[in-house]
């Protein structure tokens, strides 16, 4: 019987009739580009040292110059003190680091000097962000409160009651987190600690001012957000936005709410390829039961209040919801995420628990739903994104035939239903892939199932791998290994024990000149990477049949002059560490500058090209 061809007008219609089918018609059904970029990564030159909401505007700008019709954010809730935006203090309250003190409701001279002075003190011109510059806005905006008339404005006040589930909390825990000095919501004053009625109320009493200024901050981030947001429909331009699936345990959510956590747990990732030791987050798992015991209105209430800022959203680890990772809390620290196990334990239940949670979602949203699906996934979960609806991701640098062929895929053969792209906020640029990455294995993976096979690591290393080709933990096959018989010799085990050292060579070994011809490359393979070869990925990503490609902003540098030396350099997290480099990496040129760029028109020629122009596909607007 001959294979059913599935057509573009096949896709359009599942689509249309998934679940989220409205939500679809919203936005239109049409094959889009878009920009990925972290607030703090950008600058332009009203910025006060870190990129801000008014931002937002020359990043809408950008993207209607290049061609772009989506802007996608990181998460923009309140990070805690190591600045993760995926560990924030709260799911709902904005970080009050990004607010643009020249469009904050009240400025006057002596403020306007004051931001003057901030602006010369945290210069944008050096590599990463310093961070400092939270407390010192936070200083000059309590300033701005203090200037303001005690009479609470009629907006102000609509605000705090159209958002009274979770702004009062979130207002008492930052006081409250102040007063003990910074600790814990778990290591404070008892009374404090189990959110006794009569000692709130009387913090409420105590420290109404200082209650009021952190509702005030986030209405005034809720004002210019909003003001972005609208600029943006003006231009045709889509925002996304990226609701993480944890928050921190010491975060307003969790003191509020306990009941809907298993603090006894921490999530993570198991071990895989590129994380020999897996992934430990830190942040507690949910108790799925009890909050829909509770109807579910801690959902609701986030998504609620994620609308008035995005037009999609991302759900981060989506197959957190069918299963996670869940570890002990008290297993050391240097394990990682070793000595977890999945929750609900039961493979059965995964589906059933995964479709429950997706679809309250959906039915509680007019947001588009994206859903970050990396790593390790079971069927059932790409099986429930297909059948709602929701656009998982496709890494160019993972899109591959994986069993057979250990090929990257064509353009042709990638999920309509996804959103592609060249890197992730968790991986190396494109670039990096291609210098450090590309054709290698993760050293520590390798050495641990050596010891597990009672391997002699470092004698069969000098015998595989290729020193010069090997650095940054990864580590780089010698030309000579031309078959899987003698990677079976050397390793001195039967083929039986050593399958999985077979999958890691098939799907490495020479993968950069897989990727060379691929790409229809001139010449001989080059090791390093160049704006030819950048452009080359990128216009074969945007081949793809994938509904959305979005760019990191990093990869789209790479098509200018504008970042120099070594590209592992420019990461925006490394998984499992702690760094100050973490989060916090700037671009190397304003948005005032990368504007007049001449990039602007060789991105957009490549979009009109690949994504709205000859492709088929492009033209399937409801």
């Amino acid at each position: 019987m001959a294979e059913t061809k599935i057509t573009v007008n096949d896709v359009k219609e599942n689509l249309l009739n998934s679940l989220s089918g409205a939500n679809w018609k919203r936005i239109g059904l049409k094959q889009r580009s878009g920009l990925l970029v972290p607030l703090f990564s950008i600058y332009s030159k009203s910025s006060t040292g870190i990129g801000d909401l008014a931002d937002l505007k020359h990043l809408i700008d950008w993207c209607e110059k290049t061609g772009n019709s989506i802007l996608q954010l990181l998460p923009m809730n309140e990070v805690g003190p190591i600045f993760c935006p995926y560990d924030s203090v709260s799911s709902f309250a904005l970080e009050p680091m990004y607010l643009s003190l020249d469009e904050i409701a009240v400025q006057d001279q002596i403020l306007r000097t004051k931001t003057k002075i901030l602006k010369n003190q945290f210069s944008l011109s050096a590599k990463f962000v310093d961070y400092r510059v939270k407390s010192a806005k936070l200083k000059l905006l309590w300033d701005a409160y203090n200037e303001l008339s005690p009479e609470i404005p009629g907006e102000f006040k609509s605000f705090i009651e159209n958002n009274g589930y979770w702004l009062w909390d979130y207002a008492i825990f930052c006081v409250l987190k102040s007063m003990h000095n910074g600790k814990a919501w778990y290591e404070w004053e008892e009374k404090y600690k189990i959110r006794d009625t009569q000692a709130l109320e009387n913090l409420r009493t105590e420290y109404k001012k200082s209650i009021i200024y952190y509702q005030w901050l986030q209405w005034q981030l809720y004002r210019q957000f909003k003001e972005a947001k609208v600029y943006a429909g003006s231009k045709g331009i889509l925002l996304k936005g990226d609701l993480p699936i944890l928050v921190s345990k010491d975060s307003a959510d969790v003191w509020a709410h306990p009941e809907y956590f298993k603090l006894n747990f921490v999530a993570g990732a198991p071990p895989d390829m590129y994380c020999a030791k897996g992934q430990r987050w830190g942040t507690p798992t949910y108790d799925w039961d009890k909050i829909f015991e509770s109807g579910g209105r801690y959902v609701v209430e986030k998504l609620k209040y994620a609308e008035n800022f995005y037009d999609i959203l991302r759900i981060d680890h989506v197959v957190g919801l069918f299963r996670i990772w869940s570890i002990p809390y008290n297993d050391p620290m240097e394990n990682l995420g070793l000595n977890g196990s999945f929750d609900p334990k039961d493979e059965t239940k995964w589906e059933q628990h995964g479709k429950k949670i997706l679809s309250f979602i959906l039915n509680n949203t007019k947001m588009l739903l994206c859903a970050e699906d990396l790593g390790t996934i079971p069927p059932v979960c790409t099986k429930t994104l297909k059948e709602f609806g929701i656009p998982g991701n496709d890494v160019q640098r993972w899109t591959k035939d994986w069993e057979k062929r250990y090929d990257f895929l064509p353009p042709a053969q990638y999920r309509e239903i996804s959103v592609t792209m060249l890197s992730t906020h968790d991986t190396t640029n494109w670039p990096a892939w291609w210098e450090n990455e590309a054709g290698t294995i993760d050293e520590e993976l390798f050495k641990r199932k050596c010891a597990d096979r009672k391997i002699d690591y470092q004698q069969v290393k000098e015998k595989l791998f290729d020193p010069a080709f090997s650095k940054n933990g990864r580590l780089r096959w010698k030309n000579e290994i031309i078959s899987t018989d003698l990677l079976i010799s050397i390793l001195g085990k039967p083929k039986e024990e050593v399958k999985d050292f077979i999958d890691l060579y098939a799907n490495s070994f020479k993968e950069k000149e897989k990727l060379w011809k691929v790409l229809g490359l001139k010449g001989s393979m080059r090791e390093g990477s160049d704006k030819t070869i950048v452009a080359a990925v990128t216009k074969k990503t945007l081949k793809a049949s994938s509904i959305f490609f979005i760019n990191n902003i990093f990869d789209w540098l790479y098509l200018t002059d504008k970042i120099e030396g070594d590209p592992y350099q420019y990461r925006i997290n490394t998984p499992g560490t702690i760094r100050l480099e973490n989060w916090s990496l700037l671009i190397p040129i304003s948005l005032d500058e990368l504007l007049k760029d001449k990039v602007c028109l060789q991105i957009k020629k490549m979009i009109n090209n690949y994504r709205d122009g000859s492709q088929t596909k492009a033209e399937v607007s409801p």
